[in-house]
């Protein structure tokens, strides 16, 4: 097999340098080849480092691992998003077969559309077939002196004069090939009308089942990977409209077209064009199938790159605290210069098909050439039929080099739809069966009950929950607290529905919690956590996304009932005030009571605090308390919190620890038992009290 690997090397070795000339090859090739480092890591972009990890891997040596992988064909199935099982190296893709009989699936709703698009291809592409007969006419008969068959001069006499038969086959072929481009035109418009539909609704699609995946698959894809996927992926599907369909369609049709012209010719001299056929069959198969395999890694590498520079920007207040945006522009300079590397390792295995039929189509066009005028000089051809010919063999060899060219972008295009179809076969989060119940708003009382239940995260071994039972009756408030890690959060989890149990069941009101439809079952939640996120967007937007119908009233209430409007109405644009990404441009108490005001305005059945006030500053949290204890009220409360304050109040106290529940009762109950809840407690007053008493001896000290 060819290997262009100096020609890939100069050029890529060129690519990577900066204004000055001199090669900068980035920081971590130069530091890997200055002390001879030679780090094992593999070269998929899954198994690259975290982004403020470890010494980078430099993207020469990644790519030389990469380069081996091609040759011995060991290229992964796998996407970053997939969690499929590896294939052979033999079956390591879907077939082009599959990939294409899947496209097909998606032309379904654009049947009609489709046909007549072929239909114009069609139509358009005979037209164009007909222009070069002219040149026999003109050759023939208006140059050579010679008279028109008679059958043509009964019909039309006034084209025995060579000038008139000039202008008459001048002005039809113009005709012809404007109707020709009209109708081409209308069909390409047409069909970019479709592709652009496709890649809207397979967007649609794909966004659609992202959101529905199961929360640990979509913090392992990230945010900037599914970005990627929807852009470059997504969109290049549509672009095998053109790839399979039009472009294929109307080479078949010029190659039919113009062998059957040939024929009609001189059948020996296409015998010649014909022998060219079997090179684009062996082009293909020592080629073509081995580049989709190498598109696929290169999506792959753009789907890590475009995934760590979302998380970079999101973490930027991180990256500049620490002083790390030399190692983030390293790390993104080296995954960027590894695509490189490998585009243009593509790209040579791309050209080398071109470079076949580039030498190719002039060697065959001269021999029948020689051919064509040999059999003139024998009399057994006239010029005007050898100039023909040659007109139509060139319309029969362009869609011969165009499918060749073309395929390898078509390939391209169909290691988009395998890992788009690589997605969508990810099972979502709790799919919705017959039997999956919708939530009667108006009935459902609030009892919640865990049942033995025990819990593991996926990817995990040790379970983060472990035999739980534990009864809250309806309107109860439920303060949930240990130690970090010993199983709160995730306990609020399971009672929001984002995982199910391993072992056991959560009920409510009786019923198990699989029972209801999934994203019925939500409608009755309000969440606060600790790490609020908001929407880059007005203040307005971000509290009445808990309700779409809510009113300019309802959403003011609510701004008032979380003590929201203090600083609201201390803003020039008072509720139409953008904030940013994710609240940037708030404190954190005012992101924390914009979440709060969200979930009053959501009116929950049941009500999920995680460390809702840990945010405020002694004077919110006073402010807000009130707020929040009439939110509880009537609704099931589960609340994690570590402030005494927030603790006390509750009418059912749990303790948890290494996953089990240790104590259950009032604060009272569980101060006079005894045990953890009463050692947390004097903890946090010694520390409350030390920290007052430092602040008392400081001025003094000072003084």
């Amino acid at each position: 097999m060819p290997r262009p690997l100096s020609l890939v090397m100069v050029s890529q070795k060129s690519l990577f340098r900066d204004s000055t000339g001199s090669i900068r090859g980035l920081q971590s090739d130069m530091h890997n080849h200055s002390t001879g480092s030679h780090s094992a890591e593999p070269v998929l972009p899954s198994d690259v480092s975290p982004i403020g990890g470890g010494r980078l891997t430099g993207s020469r040596s990644r790519f030389e691992r990469y380069r081996q992988q091609v040759k011995k064909k060991e290229l992964p199935r796998g996407s970053i998003h997939s969690t499929a099982e590896p294939r052979s190296a033999k079956n390591r893709v879907r077939s082009a077969g599959q990939l294409v009989w899947q496209f097909l699936g998606l032309l379904k709703p654009f049947q009609s559309q489709v046909i007549w698009i072929l239909a114009s291809v069609t139509l358009s592409t005979l037209i164009g077939l007909l222009p070069p007969a002219g040149t026999k006419f003109v050759i023939d008969y208006g140059l050579s002196g010679r008279t028109l068959p008679d059958a043509w001069l009964r019909r039309f006499p006034s084209l025995a004069n060579p000038r008139q038969l000039l202008l008459v086959t001048v002005i039809v072929v113009a005709v012809i090939s404007l109707l020709k481009i009209v109708i081409h035109v209308w069909g390409r418009w047409y069909a970019t009308k479709i592709s652009k539909q496709i890649q809207l609704n397979l967007r649609r699609r794909v966004f659609e089942h992202a959101v529905r995946l199961p929360l640990h698959r979509i913090q392992e894809i990230r945010s900037g990977g599914v970005a990627s996927i929807l852009r470059e992926d997504g969109g290049s599907v549509g672009e095998l409209v053109f790839g399979m369909l039009f472009n294929p369609w109307r080479a078949i049709i010029q190659l039919v077209g113009s062998l059957a012209i040939l024929a009609w010719v001189d059948w020996t001299m296409l015998l010649g064009a014909v022998l060219l056929l079997p090179t684009v069959y062996l082009t293909h198969r020592a080629w073509i199938n081995s580049i989709r395999p190498q598109f696929r890694v290169i999506r792959k590498q753009r789907e890590l790159i475009d995934a760590s520079a979302t998380e970079a920007f999101a973490g930027m207040r991180i990256i500049r605290a620490f002083s790390r945006q030399k190692r983030e522009a390293a790390r993104f300079t080296t995954e960027n210069n590894l695509m490189a590397r490998q585009e243009l390792y593509a790209w040579w295995w791309m050209r080398i098909v071109e470079m076949v039929w580039e030498t190719l189509i002039p060697i065959a066009s001269a021999a029948l050439l020689f051919y064509g005028g040999w059999r003139v000089l024998d009399g057994h051809l006239t010029v005007g039929d050898l100039i023909m010919f040659l007109t139509y063999l060139l319309m029969l060899l362009e869609p011969l080099a165009t499918l060749a060219q073309s395929a390898t972008q078509f390939q391209n295009s169909l290691s988009g739809l395998d890992r788009v179809l690589d997605l969508l076969q990810e099972s979502r989060e709790m799919p919705s069966t017959a039997d999956s119940i919708k939530v009667d708003r108006d009935r459902v009382v609030g009892k919640v009950a865990f049942e033995h239940v025990s819990f593991t995260y996926p990817g995990t071994d040790s379970p983060a929950l472990n035999d739980v039972s534990l009864d809250v009756e309806a309107g109860q408030i439920v303060a949930l607290v240990g130690p970090s890690g010993a199983g709160k959060t995730t306990l609020s989890n399971l009672v929001a529905r984002f995982y199910d149990p391993s072992f056991g069941r959560v009920t409510l009101d009786g019923r198990d919690l699989r029972d209801y439809d999934v994203e019925s079952f939500r409608s009755l939640l309000g969440v606060v956590e600790q790490d609020v996120f908001l929407f880059d967007g007005t203040i307005r937007d971000n509290i009445g996304y808990a309700r779409r119908d809510a009113s300019d009233v309802e959403i003011r209430a609510a701004a008032e009932a979380a003590n929201a409007t203090e600083f609201i109405d201390k803003m020039t644009h008072g509720m139409e005030t953008i904030i940013g990404e994710r609240g940037v441009r708030l404190s954190g108490g005012q992101r924390q009571r914009l979440a709060i005001a969200r979930a009053i305005l959501a009116d929950p059945k049941l009500l999920i605090l995680d460390e809702a006030t840990s945010n405020l500053d002694t004077d919110s949290e006073r402010l807000i308390q009130q707020s929040l204890s009439e939110l509880m009220r009537g609704r099931t409360s589960f609340v994690i919190a570590h402030r005494l304050s927030t603790i006390a109040g509750a009418n059912l106290i749990v303790v948890i620890e290494h996953g089990r529940i240790s104590q259950t009762g009032t604060h009272a109950e569980l101060m006079a038992q005894g045990g953890k809840y009463r050692a947390m407690v004097e903890q946090q007053i010694h520390m409350t009290l030390g920290s007052a008493s430092m602040n008392h001896v400081m001025p003094a000290a000072a003084t």
